[in-house]
């Protein structure tokens, strides 16, 4: 009975993850999920204590970091960044898609992937207007949210819960992965020119003489923030404390400015999303303890050669795109942490690259596609598959094997 009632709260979380509903519904459903599964007892009063004192952290830091990031869109701080980039192309098809292409990795590994495809998306798409840059570049941000989140454990929520079974630094996670993600961006940026070659193949496009001004006070502070995230990892200090350290700081910059009211930054906090992500912790704790649990943990391998590290990905990448990747990484990490630290990063390639292979890899691909109708931009079932089924496999196996090699 209890893995019956976890099972259906897990659907209705899912289900409401997908529809995207009011932050009402959105909390009315995350609450009732978490009662249905708390009243049968399963796990246990010090089991749902113990994940909720594992997820707090990560939901703090996710709170945080959205108001950063709606601040600085607020700020102007995207806006400016793309036509730069526009300017700095000159027009060209190509140095602008790079130029994007470069953006997108560096909002997602600093800001998270959230802030690429809800913040940086529709910037993009009013920057490249009516030309043929539109689509390149909207899927670019879309590859990258999920694919350059690779890097630190801050750019994803997948990170950040797995870094609980991994006994690396900030700076160790970062120099494991790099190689890693530099294979990978390979892969995703040959593919993407060679999936839109027509799209980039036009001539130069009219160039605006002044791009906007860059905010200098959002980009100090997100700099400051993100060494600190380096710094105090050292000493054990929660990513939050920064991200936090920060939100005040624009929040009380961006009032006096008169950029946003109050209100403003307690809806880009999305606290309805972080009960879900709550909620989610003590659902998938459920199913855990019973047997879908045992199932996932049979089909772990019991070494980390590369054929083994090639299937655990794969694993990862199936759970995610069934459950969810914030859901597959609750279930599946705790079971890899025997197998040690390479093991659980290659997870982490199967749960972050592997989530773009479908709409219900990661809540990110939801938000972009709903970005998207949001910009009155429509991209085709059937375009989003040819992407992702073209380049996710490719990207797992380089990301894999850039781990075994260098692991």
């Amino acid at each position: 009975m209890a893995t019956i009632v976890a099972t259906l709260a897990l659907l209705a979380l899912l289900a409401t993850a997908y529809r995207h509903p009011r932050g009402r519904v959105e909390a009315a459903v995350s609450i009732a999920a978490a009662g249905a599964v708390l009243s049968t007892g399963v796990p246990g009063g010090d089991e749902i204590a113990e994940e909720l004192r594992r997820l707090g952290p990560v939901v703090l830091f996710l709170v945080t970091i959205l108001v950063v990031a709606d601040v600085c869109a607020r700020a102007g701080l995207f806006t400016a960044a793309a036509y730069l980039v526009r300017r700095w192309g000159r027009g060209r098809p190509i140095p602008i898609f790079t130029g994007v292409f470069a953006l997108a990795v560096l909002v997602t590994t600093v800001l998270s992937l959230d802030a690429t495809v809800v913040l940086l998306t529709p910037v993009v798409l009013v920057a490249a207007g009516a030309t043929a840059l539109a689509r390149p570049g909207a899927f670019a941000c879309l590859r990258m949210a999920n694919s350059a989140s690779l890097l630190l454990p801050v750019s994803n929520l997948t990170n950040l819960l797995a870094m609980r079974g991994l006994d690396l630094s900030f700076g160790q996670f970062a120099a494991r992965m790099a190689p890693v993600l530099v294979a990978v961006l390979v892969v995703e940026y040959v593919g993407l020119r060679l999936l839109f070659r027509r799209d980039l193949c036009g001539g130069a496009a009219p160039v605006e003489r002044e791009a906007p001004p860059l905010p200098m006070v959002p980009l100090v502070v997100v700099t400051v923030m993100l060494a600190g995230f380096g710094v105090l990892s050292t000493r054990g200090v929660e990513p939050f404390w920064m991200s936090g350290a920060a939100a005040i700081v624009l929040t009380g910059w961006a009032l006096r400015r008169r950029l946003a009211r109050p209100i403003h930054l307690v809806h880009a906090a999305h606290p309805t999303f972080a009960l879900f992500v709550l909620a989610l912790g003590v659902v998938v704790a459920a199913l855990a303890a019973g047997p879908g649990g045992r199932l996932v943990a049979d089909l772990i391998p019991g070494d980390t050669t590369f054929g083994s590290l090639l299937a655990i990905a794969v694993l990862a990448t199936a759970l995610a795109n069934l459950l969810t990747n914030l859901s597959a990484t609750l279930l599946l990490v705790p079971l890899l942490i025997p197998l040690g630290p390479t093991a659980i990063l290659a997870a982490l390639v199967g749960l972050n690259v592997g989530s773009g292979l479908s709409y219900t890899g990661s809540l990110a691909n939801l938000l972009w596609r709903r970005t998207l109708q949001r910009s009155g931009t429509s991209i085709g079932l059937g375009d989003f598959h040819r992407v992702s089924l073209t380049l996710t496999p490719v990207a797992l196996l380089a990301g894999v094997a850039a781990l075994a090699l260098t692991g």
